[in-house]
């Protein structure tokens, strides 16, 4: 065969192949799309989720608990090494 009938089989082979792909992933993304909406219209409609409680002094506590704690394991690590 000759080069310029290779380089044309080549790119027909390349237009086949990068449609294919083309076509399965809107197809892909079609079904996604159908999916989901069924999904919501079946799905009963939930609560919305309850706010988190206000921090209060306590979260000062647990941060400063959890700074001695930090602190104990690196002390405790750098001791290992």
């Amino acid at each position: 065969m000759q080069d310029k009938q290779l380089l044309l089989e080549g790119l027909a082979l390349m237009g086949v192949g990068m449609g294919f792909v083309f076509v399965f992933l809107t197809i892909l993304v079609l079904i996604t799309t159908l999916m989901s909406k069924i999904v919501c219209r079946l799905a009963p409609a939930s609560a919305p989720p309850a706010p988190m409680p206000a921090s209060t002094a306590s979260g000062k506590a647990d941060d400063a608990h959890l700074t001695a704690v930090i602190s104990a394991a690196v002390h405790r690590y750098r001791r290992r090494r």
